[in-house]
């Protein structure tokens, strides 16, 4: 038997049909739209993280051909070494100078406060400081905007005159530029070569070799990067807990007369930063 409607309720179903057809048209409208805001957006991401890539490699071989680098043997001051003879204190300090003639880069960038190079990676790179922590994330070492921001010091340090801890911050890129190659530090091939253990940091005044004492990933704290302890006991404590966290086989000598010089950076793009921690062993007048 067949099964009759009003011409009211026909009517009123045809309307809806209508209704439900133009939202289905505006929300497949709102979808393309969105889609294309999208991708226009992530080709910009992707073009503007390039153009940031050239722009730093450019910088960096500017730097290569204007900077005078050179491995120094001259004698310098060993700075608070162990009684213990057999220490491995005196095979890092034993290590060249890296000497560095910081004209040519102050004339670029007189923020210019030093130059840091760890064996085995990518950092090789003049240090620059500005009056808070904020300025170098997004501009080079030409000052420029760029996301890659640069390798920078602590606003609270003074290489002149060297607080508890020295702390150098840079980003962590995925190309391997500025912090991106410090995960180095965390791979056991890296950490298998005994010579890799010394960050060489340069300043306009002094030449200064740091022997790494503590590697490890963490989440995001201020305690680790303290830059001076109101106590010798609050200095042990900060001593005892980066040794606790150390995830390499370091077996270095340390104590509340040693100056500390730490590096962070992002881990992986995560909400976790890699931290490496030396000690000063030596320095010296800077020759040039």
């Amino acid at each position: 038997m067949k099964k009759y409607i009003s011409i009211e309720k026909y009517l009123k179903m045809q309307t809806i049909g209508k209704e439900n057809n133009k939202k289905n048209k505006i929300f497949r409208y709102v979808l393309t739209i969105s889609c294309l805001i999208i991708f226009i957006f992530s080709i910009y991401t992707l073009v503007k993280w390039h153009l940031n890539n050239e722009n730093i490699k450019h910088i960096n071989k500017e730097i290569e051909e204007n900077t005078n680098i050179n491995n120094n043997n001259e004698d310098g001051e060993f700075i608070n070494p162990p009684k213990n003879e057999n220490s491995n204190y005196y095979y890092y300090a034993n290590f060249p100078f890296y000497q560095v003639n910081f004209s040519s880069l102050s004339s670029i960038n007189k923020n210019t406060v030093a130059f840091i190079y760890i064996k085995n990676t990518n950092i090789k790179y003049p240090v620059v400081q500005a009056s808070d922590n904020n300025y170098y994330l997004n501009h080079s070492f030409y000052q420029d905007k760029n996301e890659a921001g640069w390798i920078f010091l602590d606003y609270r340090n003074n290489l002149n005159n060297l607080n508890d801890n020295t702390i150098i911050y840079g980003h962590s890129r995925i190309d391997g530029t500025m912090f991106g190659t410090l995960k180095n530090t965390l791979t056991p091939s890296w950490q298998s070569d005994l010579n890799n253990y010394v960050i060489y940091l340069s300043t306009p005044k002094e030449n200064m070799l740091f022997q790494i004492f503590s590697i490890y990933t963490i989440k995001p704290e201020d305690y680790y990067i303290t830059t001076n302890f109101n106590s010798s006991y609050e200095k042990q404590q900060w001593i005892n807990t980066m040794k606790t966290r150390n995830t390499a086989p370091t077996n270095t000598e340390v104590n509340i007369n040693d100056k500390f010089l730490t590096l962070s950076t992002c881990y992986h793009n995560s909400n976790k930063r890699i931290v490496v921690h030396a000690k000063l062993i030596k320095k010296q007048k800077n020759l040039s």
